[in-house]
């Protein structure tokens, strides 16, 4: 069940609240001869994505119209049914699309809870938007005729923005950096979205808002909101669809596979992953190849498949020869040196290859890396250490790793530093409690 994004904007346009809602809805329905006792808490319900009962929705379109002077839909408050003609802006058309995506970043920079707090869906849900990027049809045109014309110099806006919060991100974390990726959205994105621009232009203009809608993705990923990633995701692969850029969507797809091997969903990593490889083609670049590889081989090494593991670590570390600097897009720059070994670290731990992983995860370490990235790999060489029984030098790589987490926020790294001190807990040799202690330092803060 999906939060139903676009009744929670029009109610707030329309300022209406929820028990306000109830109210005009009770009373419309008396008019028809209806004996209703909604309060706030079924509006809450409906704003969760349950659908209201009987002739509730077409209240609901009364009661807002009314309000807002306007006609109002169904498709309007999110409540149109699916594949019904007739409506201009119908769920399964692009502009649609945009109205609901619109409306989540702006739910997104209200804070409301239904959305923050929504759980990621899996089945059949979280395959579809995979299955409808692979399969027809594509958008012949995407050309829109609206009040403020998209220019390139709209268009390299947006590039800049993707660029500039991915580097927060990279420095600061997720946490810090989604307010700010979402603020942007909702002032510059949206107005471009809804404006006047030829196919040619709108091509350019869903791409650079599909890279910028990743980023927040993987914010809202990085702060524990798994729900709201996985709909920004999700949106990232439509508009690169309605790009038309195929090498865009394998990126997206990477992103929903790491997703899949944090939610243990290990077997959809793996079908992602094989997707995106095998959708985009000749559109993918070696270092989203290797990267799409490395992750799948984590996969079936967790399922206990070493074969297919060991095979796709081969294909990863093949890819990886094959980068060239220069040559790939802005949104592959995360793979950098010593990605594919810190990821085939981890493959080879789960596999029980002690000795091969910490070689991986040594040369993950000695390769230069952003912050982020280096607290990962110092994380993963810190927990190789210990299990091999070097705990001194364990305890060492731990305490570089504390200091290099310094002033991020992120969930996701404070799981990896958690991590470590209960490893290094548990082995309660010379040093651990100094590290231990530099850890919480680091974890004092709430976020």
């Amino acid at each position: 069940m999906q939060p139903n994004t676009l009744l929670d904007a029009i109610l707030d346009e329309a300022g209406v609240s929820h028990a306000g809602l109830a109210a005009h809805v009770n009373q419309a329905g008396r008019a028809r001869g209806l004996a209703l006792r909604y309060e706030h808490t079924a509006v809450a319900r409906w704003l969760k994505g349950q659908r209201p009962r009987g002739q509730v929705p077409d209240l609901i379109c009364e009661v807002l119209a009314a309000r807002l002077g306007r006609p109002v839909t169904l498709d309007d408050i999110g409540l149109g049914v699916p594949g019904r003609p007739g409506a201009p802006a119908t769920p399964g058309t692009l502009s649609g699309f945009v109205e609901r995506a619109t409306a989540l970043w702006r739910s997104d920079e209200q804070q409301r809870a239904h959305v923050l707090g929504a759980p990621a869906v899996t089945g059949t849900p979280a395959v579809m938007p995979v299955w409808e990027w692979e399969n027809p049809p594509e958008d012949t045109d995407v050309s829109r005729g609206g009040r403020h014309r998209v220019t390139a110099s709209d268009i390299a806006t947006l590039r800049a923005a993707r660029a500039h919060y991915e580097q927060m991100y990279r420095k600061a974390g997720g946490v810090a950096t989604r307010t700010r990726v979402v603020g942007f959205l909702n002032a510059e994105a949206a107005p471009l979205l809804r404006g006047s621009y030829t196919d040619a232009t709108g091509r350019q203009l869903h791409r650079a808002t599909g890279g910028l809608v990743a980023i927040a993705g993987i914010c809202a990923y990085d702060s524990d909101a798994h729900g709201l990633a996985q709909r920004y995701f999700h949106q990232a692969l439509r508009l690169a669809k309605a790009s038309g850029d195929h090498g865009l969507g394998a990126y997206v797809i990477a992103l929903l596979v790491n997703q899949s091997l944090y939610m243990r969903e290990h077997r959809q990593a793996v079908a992602f992953a094989e997707a995106a490889l095998r959708t985009a083609g000749r559109h993918i670049t070696p270092a989203l190849a290797s990267d799409l590889y490395a992750m799948q081989a984590k996969a079936y090494a967790h399922l206990g498949d070493s074969g297919s593991a060991l095979s796709c670590i081969r294909r990863a570390e093949t890819a990886a020869e094959r980068i060239r600097r220069g040559h790939e897009p802005d949104e592959t720059g995360y793979v950098q040196p010593g990605l594919v070994n810190v990821q085939v670290a981890e493959a080879l731990l789960s596999l029980g290859e002690l000795a091969a992983a910490g070689e991986h995860a040594a040369a993950a370490v000695d390769n230069p890396a952003h912050d982020r990235g280096r607290v990962h790999r110092l994380a993963m060489l810190s927990t190789i250490e210990l299990r091999q029984g070097n705990a001194e030098q364990a305890v060492a790589t731990a305490v570089r790793m504390a200091e290099q987490a310094r002033g991020m926020e992120s969930q996701r790294l404070r799981d990896r530093l958690r991590a470590v001190r209960e490893h290094l807990v548990r082995c309660g040799s010379a040093g651990t409690a100094e590290a231990a202690e530099l850890i919480d330092g680091a974890l004092r803060v709430p976020l």
